[in-house]
């Protein structure tokens, strides 16, 4: 059995882990949690458009290369477990060391907050786990920020860090931050240097394609009001934001966070913070102050701005490059996380220090506080109420998947009908991005355009355009000859309502049709290439990502050859 002190070392992994597997629930399951935005396959097949080659904006880079690459290794459906369930034990342990050895009942609780909040549930819900991914290096990054302060050597887990954070722009431009406004000084221009370098490298893919896509990457200003942090049922948008709540879809809000739970909630965060607040001021270095609070303020104001202003928001995004970045209200609030639970901690802390004489035992306080999170949103437990559920692909995605592997002709594939979701049969209903273009390994074409609440919020891919104007000719081989002209060598159709395109359909099977174009006048043209200077610079900017990903073993090998050196010279 464990000791005591061991005990406390491990407590808090075991406790997040406990906590992740209740929340996560028949997620964990056989099969791929698939909802919204969070599409996993059992092989995910590398190519240009996941390197940022494609026509539209790099929303998936470097998320869906590193996926590509590590499931060469690990099946996709083990690697996304991982990253679920890796995500969830790392933020609820990473948040627990953020506060001082000996506090283990304060570090309960706040292991509890980190993996059982609404920003937590929300994205897991809208499937955007390389946000929850940021999220969770978060704690570690600040741990890793005061060591290097400390003894002035780069951590070697840190460029590890920087890259697991920045799968993503969003949480890139989160971890970045973060990392700066911790170490960036100028009283160490080295030290400055080499971070700013590293969060430079780290967010190289998705920054450089960004870049290479300016002229496109405007977006739709009506996406600001769309996208705006929310108001969650009788909560207004900036008091669900201090529990990291607010999120725009009220599709993926926990039902209990929307009335009476949900104020309670709030209070919970608001009390313990305010009550820790003047203890962690008077403890906590200089530098870590300063960097936490500045997050939270930028976090917090970014979020409310787009709840406050959205017509501002919303013309920044038409006009700026990128700016369409800022619509997402809610998950700005990522950057007020390290400060919120490190101040709820340090205020539990406190409470129970208030508590070592009174009747109630302080066992039995620390209980109550470490369960309250999950008492107060009980209808995250067992993947929030079943929403998070792991399904088998039908049969005909795999039939499907060998047509195209077994064909050598050219061309992409296009998703019909021309829409982004689909609500399917076998998934029960399940709102998710259209699976079929990352279970067939080619280039694929799929509508950018959103409809939220009635509301259309227009995509930016010009090539989505292109096949639009084809699908309007008169006929289905009037069709075909257009969407081949474009390099489109192959239609799927996973949804009623999609139009006919003539060909040979090598799949037809309830739920999924696969049709080969075959255009009278010639085959489908190959897809229009990348330009060469487009290809040199993001292989440039992959070698920087590379770069990063392999310096923490590097300098984790050096340091050990160091000390043995050191050792065998005594």
């Amino acid at each position: 059995m464990l000791g005591r002190p061991r005990l406390a070392r491990w407590w808090p992994l075991l406790w997040s882990t406990a906590l992740a597997a209740l929340l996560l629930g028949p997620g964990l399951g056989l099969g791929y949690v698939v909802r919204n935005d969070m599409v996993w396959v059992p092989d995910l097949a590398l190519r240009p458009d996941f390197f940022g080659l494609g026509t539209g904006l790099p929303r998936a880079v470097p998320s869906d290369a590193v996926v590509a690459a590590l499931d060469l290794v690990l099946p996709g459906m083990l690697l996304q477990k991982a990253a679920l369930l890796g995500a969830l034990v790392a933020s609820g342990s990473g948040a627990a060391r953020l506060l001082p050895e000996g506090w283990l009942a304060a570090q309960t609780v706040v292991a509890t907050l980190a993996v059982w909040n609404p920003f937590v549930v929300e994205r897991l819900l809208i499937g955007h786990w390389p946000v929850l991914l940021g999220y969770a290096v978060l704690p570690w990054v600040v741990l890793a920020s005061r060591a290097w302060r400390a003894n002035g050597r780069l951590p070697a887990v840190l460029p590890l860090l920087l890259v697991v954070g920045s799968l993503s722009a969003g949480a890139g431009i989160v971890t970045g931050l973060l990392l700066l406004a911790l170490v960036a000084s100028r009283g160490s221009v080295r030290r400055s240097a080499v971070a700013v370098a590293l969060v430079a490298a780290a967010n190289a893919p998705w920054l450089v394609s960004g870049l290479l896509h300016a002229p496109a990457a405007r977006s739709d200003a009506a996406g600001a009001a769309v996208f705006a942090l929310g108001d969650p049922g009788s909560l207004p948008g900036p008091v669900a934001a201090l529990a990291l709540g607010g999120i725009w879809n009220d599709e993926v809000v926990p039902s209990s966070q929307e009335g009476v739970l949900g104020w309670a909630f709030v209070a919970m965060v608001v009390l313990l913070a305010g009550f820790g607040a003047r203890t962690w001021w008077r403890h906590a270095e200089r530098r870590e102050r300063t960097a936490l609070a500045g997050c939270w303020v930028l976090g917090y104001g970014l979020a409310v701005l787009t709840w406050a202003f959205p017509d501002a928001v919303g013309t920044l995004a038409e006009t700026l490059p990128g700016g369409g970045l800022l619509r997402d209200g809610a998950r700005w609030l990522v950057l007020c996380a390290p400060l919120t639970l490190t101040l709820a901690g340090h205020g539990a802390a406190a409470l129970f220090r208030m508590l070592a004489d009174a009747p109630v035992p302080r066992v039995t306080a620390a209980l109550v506080l470490a369960v309250l999170p999950v008492t107060l949103m009980p209808d995250a437990a067992l993947g929030v109420g079943g929403r998070v559920e792991a399904r088998d692909y039908p049969a005909a995605y795999a039939e499907a998947r060998a047509a195209l592997v077994g064909d050598g002709a050219p061309g992409d594939v296009l998703l019909l009908p021309l829409s982004a979701y689909r609500q399917p049969a076998w998934a029960g209903g399940t709102k998710m991005l259209d699976p079929a273009g990352r279970y067939l390994p080619r280039d694929y074409v799929a509508s950018d355009e959103l409809v939220v609440s009635g509301r259309v919020v227009a995509g930016e891919d010009p090539r989505v355009v292109e096949a639009a104007a084809a699908l309007a000719a008169g006929s289905p081989e009037a069709r075909a000859e257009a969407l081949a002209g474009l390099g489109i060598g192959w239609v799927a159709t996973t949804a009623p309502g999609g139009p006919d395109v003539a060909g040979r359909a090598l799949v037809d099977a309830t739920g999924l049709r696969l049709v080969r174009i075959e255009s009278a006048s010639a085959p489908p043209p190959a897809p229009p290439p990348a330009p060469g200077s487009w290809i040199a610079a993001m292989v440039l900017a992959w070698l920087a990502f590379a770069g990063v990903l392999a310096l923490g073993p590097s300098v984790a090998v050096r340091r050990v050859r160091r000390g043995a050196q050191e050792v065998s010279a005594r």
